[in-house]
């Protein structure tokens, strides 16, 4: 018989016995179904999320260093960095011309100042006080208008740029240029409004302002420390940036050889690696609960093939004595499982995905159920009916013909 025959025989066998026990089978493959159903949702969720936090740190920019106190992800004792001497504009004075590698450098400093126009006023607003290069290290370009020029930075000109909600709360998406806003009580010219930005991790980039840093030290009524922008021409000059920026702080504050530094340089690679770790974690948790459910769901798949080969010990007599081999009856018990497997894989892929897909749409999510999750599900089942099977299959095979006929 050729094999597209063979295969649609078992195929055919395996209908026959499913259907002769329906509510046995469908029992039997509840296990699976629940395990595959755990991957799907899991999967899917994990991989939703993972694209939602690489577009919010792709905002970053990925070829600009960020010269600070603390690390983004803090891993040391937090006391002993919180001792750490601020940045300053001091150290940003003394940098200026000692990075080559770094085409643009900006300082940064920032906090939450009220922000009005005439009778309207807008609480917290991120205020930003920088110089003219932030344009290229944070991409901040400017959709109406235009940035404020070196000179403006200079003179300590009380000009700014606004962002998208700050203009349509103030101004009501009226003509802003020219007129001016108070940002503490200090009247600063509006000269620009910014592309919108949206949100980063609920914290919405649209409610800001952006000012001089020379200008932003008039408006500022204590000393902070700050945040240095460094961004390359060519991003294969990072590494060598990252080094010279190093290399010249630890000149600038003396720090002798050996002793660990006191600033940190960081990057958005430090965030994506970080996150990365973390799901590494989520990944194994769901092998774990999907193992639990398949194995239960296997030993239920292997119990019922057990109770079958009981059940048909005559059948398999009589298949033997009509000429059929070890090979058929295995082959035949083998179908079996690995079909009621995969229905179970099959209505859990498609349970997952339902699930899944309202749990992102419920946590506002876009959902992103790949070709590869579906395969990883319905894989495991396959392979969870193969393993189950097995011995019920080769126990059947093993049978002897003259005693399986005198079965009752």
């Amino acid at each position: 018989m050729a094999i597209g025959g063979q295969v649609m025989e078992y195929l055919r066998f395996s209908y026959e016995a499913l259907t002769a026990n329906k509510v046995r089978a469908l029992l039997t493959t509840l296990g699976i179904l629940l395990g595959v159903t755990a991957i799907i949702v899991i999967f899917t969720a994990i991989q939703s999320i993972n694209g939602y936090v690489e577009g919010e740190f792709s905002s970053i920019g990925s070829g600009t260093l960020y010269l600070s106190k603390f690390p983004w992800v803090i891993t040391n004792d937090y006391w002993e960095l919180r001792n750490r001497p601020e940045i300053t504009l001091d150290d940003y004075e003394k940098l200026q011309g000692k990075v080559p590698a770094a085409r643009w450098v900006s300082p940064e400093i920032e906090a939450m100042r009220t922000v009005s126009y005439r009778n309207k006023s807008l609480e917290r607003i991120y205020t930003v006080g920088c110089n003219d290069q932030y344009v290229e290290t944070s991409s901040a370009i400017p959709e109406y208008g235009r940035f404020f020029t070196a000179m403006e930075v200079h003179r300590a000109n009380p000009v700014c740029v606004i962002g998208q909600n700050v203009w349509e709360e103030l101004f009501n998406k009226t003509d802003p240029m020219g007129k001016r806003i108070k940002i503490n009580g200090f009247p600063h010219k509006v000269i620009g409004i910014l592309e919108k930005k949206g949100k980063f991790f609920g914290f919405d980039l649209d409610n800001q302002v952006i000012i001089p840093y020379t200008t932003f030290q008039g408006i500022s009524f204590h000393q902070r420390g700050i945040t240095i922008a460094f961004r390359a021409a060519n991003p294969d000059e990072i590494d060598d940036m990252r080094a010279q920026i190093r290399g010249e702080m630890r000149r600038i504050r003396k720090i002798p050889p050996g002793k660990a530094d006191d600033f940190a340089i960081n990057q958005q690679d430090m965030l994506t690696d970080f996150y990365k770790k973390l799901t590494q974690t989520s990944y194994l948790v769901v092998f774990i609960i999907a193992a639990v459910s398949l194995v239960v769901g296997g030993i239920g798949i292997m119990n019922i093939m057990l109770v079958s080969v009981t059940e048909r010990t005559r059948e398999i007599g009589i298949r033997k004595a009509v000429g059929a081999t070890r090979k058929h009856i295995l082959l035949q018990f083998l179908s079996e499982s690995v079909a009621l497997s995969s229905i179970g894989g099959i209505f859990g892929i498609i349970v997952g995905v339902l699930i899944g897909g309202a749990l992102l749409q419920f946590i506002k999510l876009e959902a992103s159920v790949s070709i590869t999750t579906v395969v990883i599900g319905y894989g495991f089942s396959a392979i969870v009916g193969i393993i189950s099977g097995m011995y019920p299959a080769y126990k059947a095979a093993r049978l002897n013909p003259i005693d399986a006929l005198r079965y009752e």
